[in-house]
Formats: C-alpha cells, sequence, structure tokens
C-alpha cells in the first residue's frame, strides 16, 4: 500500500484574533494585500472596520467584493485583474465559503497563463499551473462551515456549462489561518444552521469515504463530536463564544479530514447549488438522510464505531434518527422539493452532472447513473432507502 497524506497550516485560534491580521501579513512579507470578501460582508460596519484597521499599519491596502455566494469564474478573472492592477503581493480571504473560495483562487490566477479550468481537480491538471510565483494566502473565516481555510481547493461555478467546478492546486492552502470566534457571533439562526451542517457533512463523508486514512478517520470523529456538543448552542444562543469556537474548529477539522474523500452528498450538492444557487450547507443537510441509508451496508459497521465516540446508541437507526432530529431542530427541510420548484428540476441533467463530480469517487459504494437518479426521486419525495 502506498498512500500520501498530507495535513495543512498554521491556525491562530481566538478571541479578537482578527487584530492580528497585520502581524500575519508581516510575517508572510505581504506589502500590498488584497481584501477579498463578498459584496455583503464588505458592507458591513464590522468588515469596515477591520479593513480600516489594516489601512493604518500600510502605506496600500485594496480591495474587491464583486461577487456574492456560489461565485463564478467572473467574479474570479475580474480579482485577478485587481491584484494584478494595483501589484499586489497578497491576499486577505475573508467571509464565508464565497469569500475564502474567491481570495484563493485570485491569488494563485494571477500569475498564470491558462484558464482557470484546466486546473480542475481532474487527475494530475494541477501539474500544469506554473507555480513558481503563486501570492501568499491568509484565511479568515466568519461561517463554520466549509473549511476553506484549510482546504487546498475552490470550488467555482463555470457559468457557461453551470457546472460547479472544483479547482485544485496545493499552493490553495492558505499559509496563515485566523479562527476568531467573536466574528461569527451575529450569523444568524438560519446560516449557522446550514454552514453547521456544511461542516457535519465533510466530517461525515470523510469518515465514511474509500481508502484508508486513520488520522483523518480520527480528525472527522472528533469533528463530529464538537457539531454535536455545539451546534444547537450556537444555533439558539450566537453569543455562545465557546460553542461558536468548536464550530469553527469543527469546520476546519472537516476540511482537514476530506482531503481523504467525500461522497454522494457532495454528488448531489454541487449541480443544484449551480443550477438553482442553493446554499451548499443546506442542500448537503437536505441530502444526508438519503445517501445514508443508500450507503448503509458499506458503512454500518463504521457508523456504529461512531456511535461509540459520539455517544449514540451503538446501531445504525440510531445514528440516523440523531441525524434527522438535528435537522429538524435546526429547522432544515426535509426534501429537496421543499426549497426547489420540481417543475424546474431536470433529473437527467443534474445526475449526468453529479456522477461526473469528483466527490463521486470517494462513495463508500459505488455510483451508477441510475443510482443518482434514484437518489435525486427519493430527496424530492422525502423517502429513505430500506
Amino acid at each position: 500500500m502506498k498512500i500520501n497524506w498530507n495535513y495543512p497550516t498554521s491556525v491562530w485560534l481566538g478571541e479578537n484574533r482578527v487584530k492580528d491580521l497585520a502581524h500575519a501579513c508581516e510575517i508572510l512579507n505581504i506589502l500590498k494585500p488584497l481584501f477579498v470578501t463578498d459584496k455583503d460582508l464588505f458592507n458591513l460596519p464590522m468588515v469596515k472596520k477591520i479593513i480600516s484597521e489594516i489601512e493604518n499599519k500600510f502605506k496600500e491596502i485594496n480591495t474587491f467584493s464583486n461577487f456574492s455566494g456560489n461565485p463564478v469564474g467572473k467574479n474570479v478573472e475580474e480579482g485577478v485583474i485587481e491584484f494584478n492592477k494595483f501589484k499586489c503581493d497578497g491576499v486577505i480571504a475573508f467571509g464565508g465559503g464565497s469569500g475564502l473560495d474567491v481570495g484563493k483562487a485570485i491569488a494563485f490566477m494571477s500569475n498564470q497563463s491558462r484558464p482557470i479550468w484546466d486546473f480542475e481537480d481532474i487527475g494530475d491538471y494541477w501539474k500544469r499551473a506554473d507555480d513558481s510565483n503563486i501570492a501568499p494566502i491568509i484565511a479568515v473565516p466568519t461561517t463554520a462551515g466549509t473549511g476553506s481555510e484549510t482546504g487546498r481547493a475552490s470550488a467555482i461555478i463555470n457559468e457557461k456549462t453551470l457546472e460547479k467546478k472544483i479547482i485544485f492546486h496545493p499552493k490553495f492552502l492558505p499559509s496563515i489561518v485566523i479562527l476568531d470566534p467573536v466574528l461569527t457571533v451575529d450569523l444568524s439562526p438560519r446560516l449557522t444552521a446550514a454552514t453547521g451542517m456544511d461542516a457535519f457533512a465533510h466530517n461525515l463523508e470523510a469518515y465514511c469515504a474509500r481508502g484508508y486514512h486513520p488520522m483523518a478517520d480520527g480528525i472527522a470523529l472528533e469533528g463530529m463530536s464538537l457539531i454535536k456538543k455545539s451546534l444547537i448552542k450556537a444555533f439558539k444562543d450566537g453569543k455562545d463564544l465557546q460553542a461558536r469556537t468548536d464550530m469553527l474548529a469543527a469546520a476546519s477539522m472537516g476540511s482537514t479530514a476530506f482531503q481523504k474523500g467525500l461522497g454522494a452528498i457532495h454528488s448531489l450538492s454541487h449541480p443544484v447549488n449551480a443550477k438553482f444557487n442553493l446554499h451548499h450547507g443546506l442542500s448537503n443537510a437536505i441530502f444526508m438522510p438519503y445517501v445514508l441509508t443508500f450507503n448503509k451496508d458499506e458503512i454500518k459497521d463504521k457508523i456504529e464505531r461512531a456511535c461509540d465516540y459520539l455517544n449514540i446508541d451503538k446501531n445504525f437507526n440510531s445514528f440516523l434518527n440523531w441525524v434527522i432530529e438535528l435537522r429538524k431542530t435546526l429547522n432544515i427541510p426535509n426534501k429537496l422539493s421543499d426549497v426547489i420548484d420540481v417543475d424546474k428540476i431536470d433529473l437527467d441533467e443534474l445526475s449526468k452532472m453529479a456522477l461526473k463530480d469528483p466527490s463521486t469517487s470517494g462513495n463508500p459504494k459505488k455510483l451508477s447513473l441510475q443510482d443518482i437518479k434514484k437518489l435525486y426521486e427519493f430527496s424530492i419525495e422525502g423517502k429513505t432507502f430500506e
């Protein structure tokens, strides 16, 4: 057996650690940072204050925020233009998944001659990149879900094909991550729930994915444990800083663990995120019980071992019921048809997109086109596999 394992980067965790942003830039020798965040966050007083404080430490800081959730290739292209126009030498990627993914992609693409789609997470496509001058990245998440701060990829939609593509290179990994729970206290209960279930999906699918990676499995188990302990607390009381800290840690752990692989939850999610602009964490939460029951024969033993660690009755159905109850407590819809107009769903198109998704290969049970179509049908009807 020959397997390569990689583990992430320097993480600075604690209340008000965002005040160390300028110091992080100094350590990485970033003199002209590009501050990248989405347009909604950019207009918040909290973000204005952070940018103002950084401006006091640098002769020049530029910002880019012309994008929102589920970013597209054009957003990255425009950011690269800004980066090169002002001769920036590093990126501060700030925000939820979109801010982190766009910021990382801008830093990566700032010195590439090929289009971003040439670096999709397929085989060794990443080796096509010129990695001699990829700008350093500081990642500051404001949600506890995506885990993009410890990931080596960005999820970007190709607006021509309406496909969500995973763009990969080892140097997408930020050099310094700042996990500050204070930045997440104003996250709404709705987004706390959706992003928290995103983190849970990452840990769960990494734990269940094919392959031998006991370190990833261990991290995923503890990530799920932190979520079980703290997600409902953060949902009910956004100012619970310990719960917010646990969720930030669990999100980073999920992304660290899923280098082992993901599965059908993500395969099914990516097409509906691209086609219907549905929040990724929300779609992951919706698909979760349908994929769990589909994979039952392959993951039953692992789930029972997880039950021991999570203090859940040691059987698959107890775990499944706990997941379903967690979704109910968080007001997560039960069916895809609760959030998308069924008449607008082309199951054949979605199924083909999902089958091609890079996450498909990691699913514990091999997936056919018909399997994926049935998973979509069951998620629309609210019917789980027996």
